[in-house]
């Protein structure tokens, strides 16, 4: 009689972070939390650009309305109204001598991209290029060690 091989059950996921959000040799608690909150800061700056598409697009929706808005205007026998609404509006700068395109590329070569290089060179120089060591730590402290759901990390396999 023929018999499988026994396969042996899957081992558990590591309890801990794995070692790309362990903190360096030789670097300090203060260290890590100042990175963090570097971090933190540039994760709100990433929000408010995201907010600042969203004008933008909202703005260029706008403009796209707003001339529907003002064929249905003329055909309704405002024409003459139309066309000095469209005259005005239809091109306009939305901020001094800027459409939202400018303002956006502007705000991310002037200060998105500086911000995430330097948030990159402080992690390069003073965390081995580690991401999010400070959130890490916090996870150790605050699960559950043992439970399910409050595992340190997914196992290789997932």
């Amino acid at each position: 009689m023929s018999r499988e091989p026994q396969v042996p059950p899957p081992e558990p996921a590591p309890d801990g972070p794995d070692a790309a959000h362990q903190v360096p040799d030789g670097v300090d608690d203060a260290t890590v939390e100042a990175v963090g909150q570097l971090t933190a800061a540039l994760e709100v700056v990433e929000q408010a650009r995201g907010m600042l598409y969203g004008f933008h697009r909202m703005t260029g929706r706008g403009d796209n309305d707003l001339a529907a808005a003002l064929d249905a205007l003329a055909e309704a026998g405002h024409g003459d109204l139309a066309d000095r609404m469209r005259a005005d509006l239809m091109g306009r700068n939305v901020l001094a001598k800027r459409w939202t395109f400018q303002v956006v590329e502007d705000y991310d070569d002037h200060y998105w991209e500086p911000f995430r290089t330097w948030e990159r060179t402080v992690r390069e120089e003073l965390m081995a290029g580690r991401r999010h060591v400070y959130e890490a730590q916090l996870k150790e402290r605050n699960r559950t060690h043992g439970r399910a759901h409050h595992e340190a990390r997914p196992k290789d396999d997932e």
